[in-house]
């Protein structure tokens, strides 16, 4: 199924979610199928029940009644200190309507984050673009008679025609016809793909060594085709090209027609001559278009739709696109380096605290980022506050219990029943690498008070405990809290 044609929540929910505090969401359709990782989950005997739909989050007030820290510690912390999750356990909770400490235990602490990075990339990317921005992918005429370039902006959900990875996308047939339009009868020889808005390594620091090969990442480049996926409709662990500029160059040159060549360079004017080197053609040969001239443009869908999706779908490779986004607004190289540096100074002049925060990548991938779960539910709370609106977007991305996106399978059956009762309640971004499982975002507890919460634990011993165990016992917390009268 493709990722956003699957996804069943609040698809393009928009601006309406943009303060969580003061609405009510319901989720009506069904489910997903995408996981986080490829794992198949224990099962039972006959297929799960579905569960009717229900409300989620219902509407916060001032008037429900906050849990006292007394109370929180004591029906949290022995779940939180038991050992069972290894000594790497981070916790953070946060009352959203005041911002009040309920619950930290190491929660200033700096840790591995794993997938909850993308609550920061999605914060960032909103505040740097704009819930309306989208990405352009341009063509623009070559130095040559025959020529044309086609040039990248950073859109990972570039589809080539109908069949696509992402709903609504923008599309390469679609391009191709806006060219054949501007060129009247001239043919085209000769594709020059233009990626060189992204700079720098391809896959990031940190990243385990086959997280291209097992396909949840991919080489990041500014131009490619549905999320790099060799086949549009694969989910899950898709198998990725492994060089996503040529790969799309390629499908944009059989759109046009036959015996077109593909080739990297850059647009005229771009630094270097879109026609490389040693071919003979001159500025005086070149007829029709004039060198750099647009012949078409596609665009993304809104940022806010993008955002969405990389959250409900944990999708790495638009986690990725979207922290260069950052980066650009930022006037930093579109990078790993430049997009986790771009991102700091966002987050920093958000006011939220960033002491120990450290990025390598924008997908949390890298086992190399450090973030607190103090800055997690610091966040999220800003996000929820409406100081700052378009943060307020996230929320329509993040999966519910037991119903949708990375959270589809969690909270039900058949996790132990005291691991189910976040179902509905929770909303939140799912976190797992080998020795890492992580659970942040908000829930609603059963007086009807809004909380942030941040469960980070980084040193699992995944080898004791799998990773559904792993994922029940921190579902088990939440649920906890959720089914808090205290």
């Amino acid at each position: 199924m493709a990722p956003w044609r699957s996804r069943k929540v609040l698809a393009g929910a928009g601006a309406a979610v943009l303060v969580l505090v003061l609405v009510l969401v319901v989720v009506l359709a069904g489910r997903p199928g995408a996981v986080e990782e490829p794992v198949a989950a224990p099962t039972t005997a006959g297929p799960a029940a579905e569960p009717p739909p229900q409300p989620v989050l219902a509407a916060n007030t001032d008037t429900a009644p906050m849990p006292s820290v007394a109370a929180v510690e004591a029906a949290i912390g022995p779940l939180v200190t038991n050992g069972e999750l290894g000594p790497g356990m981070h916790v953070s909770v946060l009352d959203v309507a005041t911002g009040a400490e309920l619950y930290g235990y190491q929660q200033a602490d700096p840790a591995t984050p794993a997938s909850t990075t993308k609550l920061v990339t999605a914060a960032a990317s909103l505040a740097a673009r704009g819930t309306g921005h989208r990405i352009p992918t341009r063509v623009v005429a070559g130095s040559a008679p025959g020529e044309i370039v086609l040039i990248g902006g950073g859109d990972p959900t570039l589809a080539i025609g109908e069949t696509a990875a992402y709903e609504d996308a923008a599309r390469l047939d679609t391009l191709a016809e806006q060219v054949k339009k501007a060129l009247g009868n001239a043919e085209v020889s000769r594709v020059v793909v233009d990626s060189s808005l992204f700079t720098g390594a391809l896959t990031g620091p940190g990243w385990d060594s086959d997280a291209v090969s097992a396909g949840y990442g991919a080489p990041i480049t500014a131009l490619m085709t549905d999320g790099a996926r060799v086949n549009p409709k694969a989910t899950g662990g898709a198998r990725r090209h492994t060089a996503p500029d040529l790969a799309a160059g390629r499908a944009f040159a059989a759109l046009l027609g036959k015996n077109v060549t593909v080739t990297s360079g850059r647009q005229p004017g771009g630094g270097t001559p879109a026609t490389p080197a040693g071919t003979g053609s001159s500025a005086a040969a070149v007829t029709g278009p004039a060198p750099g001239t647009e012949l078409g443009r596609v665009e993304s869908p809104t940022m806010l739709r993008l955002v969405e999706v990389m959250l409900t779908e944990s999708d790495n490779v638009l986690a990725e696109a979207l922290a260069r986004q950052v980066a650009i607004a930022g006037g930093r190289p579109a990078s790993f380096e430049g997009a986790a540096a771009a991102t700091r100074d966002l987050i920093a002049g958000l006011g939220l605290p960033v002491d120990g925060f450290g990025l390598t990548d924008g997908s949390g991938l890298s086992r190399d980022n450090e973030i607190s779960p103090a800055l997690l539910t610091s966040l999220v709370r800003l996000a929820a506050d409406g100081s700052h609106p378009e943060l307020g977007a996230m929320f329509a991305g993040l999966p519910v219990g037991g119903w949708s996106g990375t959270l589809d399978t969690r909270f039900r059956d058949p996790a132990p029943p005291e691991s189910r009762g976040g179902a509905g309640a929770v909303r939140a971004k799912t976190g797992s690498l080998d020795g890492v499982n992580a659970l942040a975002g908000v829930l609603t507890t059963a007086d009807g008070r809004l909380l942030a919460f941040a469960l980070l634990a980084d040193e699992v011993p995944y080898q004791k405990v799998s990773k559904w165990q792993a994922e029940w016992k921190l579902d088990r917390i939440a649920s906890v809290l959720a089914a808090c009268g205290c």
